[in-house]
């Protein structure tokens, strides 16, 4: 979290992390200007770091709701999540390709070191301008993605910036800078007492294990009512055959 500076801070640190690593390849004075590339094509070495566009970020712009109780309270700080897009230019003498040789130290620098170190975003809040920054204590690391544009895009991007003649250039994003509201919060109350309860499932007031298909209080009624006993089962009988009735044997005469 940073306060409303940060995105200032973010483009000189960033000027200052190019600056900083052009050697071995450059061994001539090079200025980094954080500014729009000029309508005029300057003749000395320049790089310049140019902020065209500010965005809320996708990910995060609503991570930070609600703030406000339902009385209108403010129970958290709003901060705004932003993305910064750059497009950096350079400027030199064509017939040694000093343009080519900056941008290409640019595109070495940012994927060497994608995160901007605390140590420069130090050392660019010193600036006058950028007094009471405090983008260094922010927990939250800035990180420089390269941004894919094809011919209609960068067209129109350099159409935008009226009268000035298309040099080469590469575009970067900036995530993630966090800004942070000016309100307090109002502190939370303190927890006086503590209720803590152990039950084990099945208990009244205990909550259903995972994956029960019935409730507690069902278990607990069928556990309670008297068991009703089976009917018991008769055994078959063996029904005896019929005695057979003997004839006694007739006696004549």
């Amino acid at each position: 979290m940073s306060n409303a500076l940060a995105v200032a801070t973010v483009t000189q640190a960033l000027a200052l992390l190019i600056g900083n690593n052009l050697s071995p390849e450059i061994d001539i004075a090079v200025k980094v200007e954080t500014r729009k590339p000029p309508a005029e094509p300057p003749v000395e070495p320049t790089i310049n770091v140019f902020l065209y566009q500010v965005t809320p970020n996708a990910s995060m712009r609503h991570y930070d709701l609600p703030t406000r109780s339902s009385d209108g309270t403010l129970v958290k700080r709003p901060a705004a999540a932003l993305d910064l897009h750059y497009l950096i230019s350079a400027y030199g003498e064509e017939a040694e390709l000093v343009g080519q040789r900056l941008i290409g130290c640019v595109v070495r620098t940012l994927h060497e070191i994608p995160v901007l170190p605390n140590e420069l975003i130090e050392l660019a809040a010193q600036r006058p301008y950028l007094a009471g920054s405090d983008l260094a204590e922010s927990p939250q690391k800035v990180r420089f993605t390269p941004t894919v544009m094809d011919i209609d895009e960068t067209s129109k991007l350099w159409g935008m910036l009226h009268q000035t003649p298309y040099t080469l250039s590469v575009a970067y994003q900036a995530s993630l800078v966090l800004i942070d509201g000016r309100e307090i919060p109002v502190p939370a109350k303190p927890v006086e007492r503590r209720t803590v309860r152990v039950l084990p499932f099945g208990a009244p007031g205990a909550p259903v294990p995972p994956g029960t298909p019935e409730a507690p209080e069902a278990a607990e009624e069928e556990a309670a009512a008297p068991a009703k006993k089976a009917p018991a089962k008769r055994a078959p009988t063996k029904r005896s055959a019929p005695a057979r009735s003997r004839k006694a044997p007739n006696k004549e005469g």
